[in-house]
């Protein structure tokens, strides 16, 4: 494996699994296939960047994430930032066997904060419910779940009965607990 693709791996990696609290822990042992049309890469110093274009598409265990850029960022040798944007898509199962169904224009991830923030168009959805914005900010370390608009933007959640099985969507997100 080429440092390029180790290098994408590692803020990959940190990306998207290590402050899923609730994602297939056996995912993270699995193999990650990263493809995009192409990549453009600095050094692999303690302040590289690694943009990939072009039908980009993260691939490990369950989790698929999709987007057609991604942006990686590392500071001080530590990954630090990372940026999807041109739709973003995110699937993965989680440990009890629901499903994670995301997308968005775009996912900003800041590793030093722990913080992901989906913005554009967002929806997020799992068997319980589902949240749509304009804006929506996770906290990986507190859990805490924001969500709003620009310019007065509504927020909308839908959350079911427990043992409810939601049906399907028709415009509106089925899911979030």
């Amino acid at each position: 494996m080429s440092r390029t693709v180790e290098f994408c791996a590692a803020l990959l990696v940190l990306l998207l699994l290590s402050g899923t609290t609730h994602a297939r822990s056996s995912d993270r042992n699995q193999p990650m296939d990263i493809n995009a049309n192409s990549s453009d890469c600095s050094s692999l110093g303690a302040n590289a960047n690694c943009v990939l274009t072009g039908n980009v598409t993260i691939d490990q265990g369950s989790l698929h994430v999709k987007s057609a850029k991604a942006v990686l960022q590392q500071a001080n040798g530590k990954p630090s930032r990372s940026l999807l944007s041109g739709g973003v898509s995110l699937q993965q199962e989680m440990d009890d066997g629901d499903h994670l169904d995301a997308t968005a224009a775009n996912l900003d991830y800041d590793m030093k904060n722990e913080t992901m923030v989906f913005t554009g168009n967002v929806v997020i959805r799992q068997s319980r419910g589902s949240i749509n914005g304009e804006r929506v900010v996770y906290n990986l370390k507190t859990g805490q779940l924001q969500s709003g608009g620009d310019g007065g933007g509504r927020v909308k959640m839908r959350i079911l009965p427990k043992d409810t099985e939601a049906p399907p969507a028709q415009g509106n997100a089925k899911g979030m607990p």
